[in-house]
């Protein structure tokens, strides 16, 4: 079975990783909270100290990944925050990414966050990826949509690793 990183692991984030662990796979969460990484813990996940603004602190949640989730698409913030966010933080963390184990990369790309922003985002990754030559998948199910969302969360997980 293989590794996988939850980049946001939030409630949602929580909810594809047991759905990951009871498929067998190893889970790994990240979150800048104290409190939601004891969350993490107790869904059975591994939890790391990470935060998506500072992409350093990410880059050793990376080692031994198969699959890349990065769930930011209901992030809060300012919209300078969210821009940076879904720009250049995220080019700087799958261009970091591709010097790893990493051999796919879900990016939810629907979400609270302008849909501009996250459009935007979906193709920085789509382009990174067809340079490197790594599969990738764009999360579109809205998050409101707690089931249809997880459905297709784990269908993209699934078919990352089966590519």
């Amino acid at each position: 079975m293989a590794r996988c990183l939850i980049i946001g692991c939030g409630c949602r984030g929580r909810a594809l990783a047991s759905g990951l662990l009871e498929r067998g796979h190893t889970v790994r969460g990240t979150s800048r909270n104290a409190s939601t990484r004891a969350e993490i813990e107790s869904a059975g996940a591994e939890a790391v100290a990470g935060d998506p603004d500072r992409i350093s602190t990410l880059v050793p949640a990376l080692d031994h990944v198969s699959v890349a989730c990065v769930l930011l698409g209901t992030a809060t913030g300012s919209d300078e925050e969210l821009t940076a966010l879904h720009g250049t933080r995220l080019e700087m963390l799958v261009e970091r990414m591709l010097d790893t184990t990493v051999r796919g990369i879900l990016y939810e790309a629907s979400g609270s966050v302008a849909a501009a922003l996250l459009q935007a985002g979906a193709e920085r990754v789509r382009a990174a990826c067809e340079r490197s030559l790594i599969p990738n998948v764009m999360l579109d199910s809205a998050p409101s949509d707690h089931a249809l969302w997880l459905r297709d969360a784990l269908a993209g997980v699934e078919q990352l690793l089966n590519a």
